[in-house]
């Protein structure tokens, strides 16, 4: 099996406790000048999050993301089981919840790297969708104009049970993660209202210099985040 056939994506989310946030901080700014080392390591972003996980420009800094892709599933599991890092992130977190990822499909880069597709569409089952983008300076009024209905028709919508707001820096780097029960339900949301018409918009005005729209069969997940649990 190739590389790309066979790749695997972890998303990490913590929410720290107070005593941990400036801890958390710190480990923002090194996961940006630092770059990550484990066997099967492909790339890695770490990222902090809006206000209570959302999607403003309030940033919430007792939150924070880590997006690796890795050769395969084995290398990733390793990770996930004994990067000291990771470990240092669980011994402080409030909350963590991982998510092991398999994208069937993906358009678009992330700052020069690409994300294998590596399965195919699913039948059943949780899917899940990762958006980022890097905003032109001269269209960031624009596209954040975009954000506050874009945000309530997510909560909103039926079968998405987890919808985070990301970023690698503010207001021109910026991600988003969602959770869907099936791909009917993410497929839903994506063709219809607020999302539609902000993506319609960044498409004919040129919003953004680089960007990357990927969907996942999620594989594994294990941890908690707020109310939600998996084991």
């Amino acid at each position: 099996m190739s590389q790309a056939a066979s790749a695997t994506a972890i998303l990490v989310l913590a929410r720290w406790p107070t005593a941990s946030m400036v801890w958390g901080l710190k480990e923002l700014a090194w996961g940006a000048l630092v770059p990550a080392k484990a066997p099967g390591l492909r790339w890695r972003k770490v990222l902090g999050s809006g206000y209570q996980g959302g999607f403003g420009l309030r940033p919430g800094w007792d939150r924070l993301a880590q997006f690796c892709v890795f050769d395969d599933a084995r290398s990733a599991r390793a990770w996930l089981e004994h990067d000291r890092g990771l470990a240092a992130w669980r011994d402080r977190a409030a909350d963590l919840l991982w998510f092991e990822l398999r994208a069937w499909q993906c358009r678009g880069r992330w700052a020069g790297q690409d994300l294998p597709v590596s399965t195919g569409a699913p039948d059943t089952g949780p899917v899940a969708a990762l958006t980022r983008a890097s905003i032109r300076p001269s269209q960031a009024r624009a596209f954040w104009s975009h954000s506050p209905a874009a945000e309530r028709a997510l909560a909103a919508s039926a079968g998405c049970s987890l919808a985070v707001g990301l970023g690698e820096a503010p207001l021109l780097r910026q991600a988003t993660f969602s959770l869907w029960s099936g791909l009917d339900a993410m497929d839903a949301y994506a063709r219809s209202g607020a999302h539609l018409e902000a993506i319609r918009d960044a498409y004919r005005q040129g919003y953004f210099s680089e960007s990357m729209f990927a969907r996942f069969v999620v594989t594994d997940r294990g941890g908690s985040w707020n109310s939600l649990r998996a084991h």
